[in-house]
């Protein structure tokens, strides 16, 4: 059998989010089938800039050399978020919050540090990571991003990053992101800021899905409208749980044959969407490499372990992995 990233070199890369364990342990998978990397928490501002003045780039640079060993790409994950950034990048010597001109500057400050590292040698950056609203009219989430510098500190963030490596692709990248109202509001952020002249390439779909949620005709419609923009399109962050939202067992050990069945069913219409519209979507990254680690085991409940990937703990092909080989090669 072929390796994943053989089957859709014409289409897409094929990725894998990676962290400081499974780098190591699954080197010999991520050789195997999958033909790009993304830092799973390494890159966040909290673990590469953890104190004013400091960095530290071990991890990240284990990554890319990794990358570099091994001819696969690096996606950047993440330069802005309202999530993981220290409290004291927000405040001065005095505990207050700093002002617009300062926080814009301690911005292009840590854009420019990190970005500029890696210049030429990653080939895309999730730039900025979630700042839309799930709920109601509001666009834009509060955070001290918005607060301190207003709507526009996207619009900063994209421009300071692209000073820094005008070659990488810039994505926003968002999750619910098929949620039809949350859809419209990605859609008017970037459509809002092509118009402004904001360097964007690209919207990244988290893809955070399960065996219920959502449906097969939101993701193409979110699909559909997100290629109107004319922007490249990533699936950045993909897991399938077994598990639907309101479901809080806590007994199983292994999955149901009825819960691989299902997942196999789902991961083989998802893969149908992503080859219909792949003149758009150029990456498919799965948040993980194996089941044997996922970030959905304990989340959002305690004591729980869930199985979203392609393949088992062992690393071998599941049900789902099948489906889609076999559709593949029947093409």
């Amino acid at each position: 059998m072929k390796a994943l990233k053989d089957y859709f070199r014409n289409q897409f890369l094929i990725g894998a989010a990676v962290n400081q364990s499974t780098i190591d342990t699954d080197q010999e998978l991520l050789n195997k089938h999958f033909n790009s990397i993304t830092a799973e928490n390494e890159m966040k501002f909290e673990e590469i800039h953890p104190e004013p003045n400091q960095y530290n780039f071990e991890i990240a640079d284990k990554f890319m050399q990794f990358a570099e060993d091994n001819g696969i790409g690096l996606r950047g994950h993440t330069l802005v978020w309202h999530n993981q950034t220290p409290d004291w990048f927000f405040v001065d010597n005095k505990g207050n919050d700093v002002g617009r001109t300062e926080l814009l500057r301690r911005m292009k400050e840590h854009i420019d540090t990190v970005v500029k590292r890696y210049k030429g040698r990653i080939y895309a950056w999730d730039v900025v990571n979630e700042a839309v609203e799930d709920h109601g009219e509001q666009i834009y989430r509060q955070s001290k991003w918005l607060t301190i510098i207003g709507e526009d500190f996207i619009d900063y963030a994209f421009r300071y990053a692209h000073e820094a490596d005008p070659d990488a692709l810039l994505f926003y990248n968002d999750y619910n992101e098929s949620n039809p109202v949350k859809r419209e509001k990605i859609y008017q952020l970037v459509k809002g800021m092509l118009d402004r002249g904001v360097p964007i390439h690209g919207v990244g779909l988290q893809a955070h899905w399960s065996l219920y949620h959502p449906t097969y005709g939101e993701i193409e419609a979110a699909l559909k409208r997100y290629a109107e923009l004319g922007l490249t399109l990533h699936i950045t962050e993909m897991d399938v749980s077994v598990y639907a939202f309101d479901d809080k067992r806590t007994d199983l050990t292994e999955p149901s044959k009825e819960m691989l069945f299902l997942q196999a069913e789902r991961y083989d219409r998802f893969f149908e969407l992503f080859n219909r519209y792949a003149e758009h979507i150029s990456s498919v990254t799965f948040w993980g490499v194996r089941d044997s680690y996922t970030w959905l085991n304990d989340f959002p409940v305690r004591g729980r372990k869930n199985w979203p990937f392609l393949l088992d703990a062992n690393g071998q092909p599941k049900p789902a992995y099948d489906h889609i080989i076999t559709k593949k090669e029947s093409v």
